[in-house]
């Protein structure tokens, strides 16, 4: 077979899969953050195991599954009151909000300066607010699913073994195969693990620093920055934004803000950013690769490549997972010498994880 009936050949295998992940995105979307949720749990699981000895894996698995919903369950809460303290102060959120939107017009010195309410209620508000609605809905859904996936996970993480050795049933080829799903699977609940640790590390710090700085809902938004540091890159930046901007239409500004020229909203935002960016940055680029070692390894532009190519295809599932799915093709494609190329692209070093197989390992 020639060269370029085999370049030929990976094109149009390349485009059928992206296909078929994209029109099948509502199942395998769901069923990934599925298991990648199972993989979070088993984390959990693993480090109560081995902190406890006196504690059974099976016990442990059980507190790690209490430990993750409940703290899903106190996030929603915790979003559900959020959502309900900044409605209770809506009307003066709303006048400053019509103030900035004011200044805004001022300063590019246009006329008649909309409303909030104006906003809301036109044309494109209302196709927005309907679209984060039906967002919101198929969430409630997927989340139900998820959750049911993650039960047969368990269920079925026994059989495993036994079906792995029927259907290899030569000790190489089983062996290269158990090797490299143990090397994906530790690369990933490595850095899920971290991720978490990371996230959590963010989130306490921000949270501290908004309520010495008087930031109103600070619960609130540090719960969304924890969520938001799961995103690679982009999501750190987003994480960022969102409390200065919440800063900028809180009514009330701390007397120690200095007042200068009615401007103390701007200054008080920019100080919250400050503060907030300044933990984001140094834990994300000294603490976090410390932690992180070569377990994710790929190149910063390989993140932000697949951060858009996930999220075209997945949305923002796809966003959420775009790094651990990218460190699995890495692992993958490295297994092969056809396609280890691929694998030194992704990766930061050169260096995947995982040698090519060896003759007679082939799967």
């Amino acid at each position: 077979m020639g060269s370029a009936t085999k370049t030929g050949i990976w094109i149009i295998a390349t485009g059928v899969i992206i296909a078929l992940l994209y029109l099948g995105r509502d199942i395998l979307a769901t069923f990934a953050m599925a298991v990648f949720l199972f993989l979070i749990i088993e984390g959990f699981g693993t480090v109560i195991n081995n902190a406890s000895r006196t504690i059974h894996i099976g016990l442990a698995r059980i507190l790690a599954v209490l430990l993750v919903v409940g703290g899903f369950v106190g996030f929603i809460a915790l979003m559900a009151n959020g959502v309900a303290e900044f409605g209770r102060d809506g009307a003066d959120y709303e006048e400053k909000i019509n103030g900035l939107i004011a200044d805004i017009y001022s300063v590019a010195h246009l006329q008649d300066a909309p409303t909030l309410t104006h906003l809301v209620f036109d044309q494109g508000g209302q196709r927005f607010f309907a679209t984060i609605a039906n967002s919101v809905s198929g969430l409630s859904g997927d989340i139900v699913l998820i959750l049911i996936y993650v039960a047969f996970l368990f269920t079925a993480q026994s059989m495993w073994t036994q079906k792995l050795d029927n259907i290899f049933p030569e000790p190489q080829r089983r062996e290269a195969v158990r090797r490299i799903g143990n090397d994906a699977r530790l690369a990933i609940e490595k850095y899920l693990w971290t991720q978490t640790v990371i996230s959590a590390l963010i989130t306490l710090l921000t949270y501290i620093s908004l309520l010495a700085l008087g930031v109103q809902n600070a619960l609130f938004l540090s719960a969304l920055i924890f969520v938001l540091n799961y995103i690679p890159t982009v999501g750190s930046i987003v994480a960022a934004m969102v409390p200065p901007l919440f800063a900028l239409v809180q009514p009330g500004v701390p007397g120690w803000v200095p007042d200068v020229a009615l401007q103390e909203s701007y200054i008080y935002a920019a100080i919250v950013f400050a503060v907030v960016s300044f933990w984001q940055f140094s834990i994300g680029n000294f603490v976090q690769p410390r932690m992180m070692g070569d377990s994710l390894n790929l190149s910063a532009l390989v993140v932000l490549l697949a951060l858009a190519i996930w999220g075209v295809i997945w949305g923002i599932p796809g966003m959420f997972l775009s790094a651990p799915l990218t460190v699995l093709m890495m692992i993958l494609f490295a297994q092969s010498p056809h396609t280890r190329w691929i694998a030194i692209l992704l990766s930061a070093d050169g260096k995947p994880k995982g040698g090519a197989l060896k003759e007679g390992e082939a799967i």
